[in-house]
């Protein structure tokens, strides 16, 4: 007997950079303490003196900037640059221990300063059965799987002992007819795509009015 073990996915670092340079400033220094003796990462490329040597130059522009210095205002924005570019290989540094240790991954990247990317929560797919328009049909009702879908409907009397299969269709609903009255059936189905077919859908059961 096997057993599937379902793949852990590393978390995703982000970097939430502001847009004003004196919350840049702050949120580089943010992260460059937080690498700073941190024990999963022992050494950074880039170094963070280099990190921190691009903060400083960054807010001896920003100040040429605001007093302005003439030409101040460009050379600001060469250096928001590239502090902003030393981050971005910290973050591809951290992403490549994320996916080393996929199981720590989100907490390994909160420890070195940075956001982890909200994964989006996929709504489970509706499918229903209920009594049909006459008696002894049944109609069945999911959600679209893509735009360009077909879907394979098939049902039990048995308890899901054996499976007959009903018409193919190219939409999300089917309505099964002839059906005995006062039977307790059971509904699956699955979706192809240009991907390929997907796996059975969990049961809906039903009884047939």
């Amino acid at each position: 007997m096997s057993t599937t073990t379902k793949a852990i996915h590393p978390a995703i670092a982000t970097l939430k950079l502001p847009k004003q340079v004196p919350a840049l400033i702050t949120y580089a220094q943010g992260i460059t303490k937080a690498l700073t003796g941190n024990t999963a990462f022992p050494s950074t490329t880039p170094t963070l003196a280099v990190v921190n040597q691009a903060i400083t130059d960054l807010q001896t522009a920003e100040t040429a900037a605001l007093a302005r210095t003439k030409g101040a205002v460009a050379i600001r924005n060469e250096k928001r640059t590239a502090l902003v570019t030393l981050l971005q290989e910290l973050q591809r540094q951290v992403q490549t221990a994320a996916a080393a240790s996929p199981e720590t991954s989100a907490s390994l990247i909160q420890s070195a300063g940075m956001g982890v990317k909200k994964t989006p929560v996929r709504a489970k797919r509706t499918f229903t059965a209920k009594p049909g328009a006459v008696s002894g049909s049944v109609q069945l009702v999911t959600d679209r799987a893509a735009a360009r879908a077909f879907y394979e409907w098939q049902y039990s009397t048995d308890g899901g002992k054996t499976w007959i299969s009903a018409a193919s269709t190219l939409k999300a609903s089917n309505t099964v007819s002839g059906l005995t009255p006062g039977a307790t059936v059971m509904f699956r189905y699955r979706a192809g795509t240009k991907t390929g077919e997907g796996d059975w859908s969990q049961t809906a059961s039903i009884i047939v009015k």
